[in-house]
């Protein structure tokens, strides 16, 4: 009898027990963190949302397809920019299907940009990102679009020019890394500057 008075004491505080952490882990911790993050960085935390004349244009932090001739082009993605499908195309280097891919893209680009068949492009331009969801492209992707975006616009190079080298965003502390653009940032800049000379 006492046996059985131990084993269910024992199956009610071990119940007692779940419960309380699945309430502090599962309601008082989220809470107590979506809190701070929201006093100490609520731009952050609400997912960086970069708006254009009142109207959302998307998250600083999560690429897009942006395509018109009149803007900078955003860097390949595998997954067509899904963020509920982030991934690659887990195509080896030597993969034929994968070559063909980074050949036509190669090529869309030059084309796109009056480019001529010795351009050295940058790797993020023509290859995918691990996640497809990659919001930058290098510095020196953006300055090879300068000129086709310019004329589309109806702006001058050296305007447009300026405007990608404000956006430029330079490693952070020193980390090694490359000089990048945020391309959502710099299009709803692009649009602000083509309605001021409106």
């Amino acid at each position: 009898m006492q046996q059985h008075k131990d084993i269910l004491a024992t199956a009610v505080k071990s119940i007692l027990v779940i419960l309380a952490f699945t309430f502090i882990t599962g309601i008082v911790y989220p809470l107590v963190m979506t809190g701070i993050s929201q006093v100490a960085f609520p731009e952050q935390a609400n997912g960086e949302i970069v708006t254009v004349h009142g109207s959302v244009a998307g998250s600083r932090l999560i690429g897009q397809d942006f395509n018109a001739p009149g803007f900078f082009h955003s860097r390949p993605s595998a997954v067509q920019y899904a963020a509920n499908g982030s991934g690659a195309s887990n195509y080896g280097p030597v993969n034929p299907v994968y070559l063909n891919e980074v050949r036509k893209r190669v090529s869309a680009f030059r084309s796109r940009n009056g480019l001529s068949d010795d351009t050295a492009l940058p790797a993020d331009i023509v290859l995918a990102s691990g996640s497809g969801l990659d919001p930058h492209i290098s510095l020196e992707a953006a300055l090879l679009q300068v000129p086709r975006v310019a004329s589309e616009q109806g702006l001058e190079e050296g305007a447009v020019r300026d405007l990608v080298l404000a956006h430029n965003e330079k490693p952070f502390i020193g980390i090694p890394s490359q000089d990048r653009v945020n391309v959502l940032e710099v299009n709803t800049a692009l649009i602000k500057m083509v309605s001021s000379k409106r």
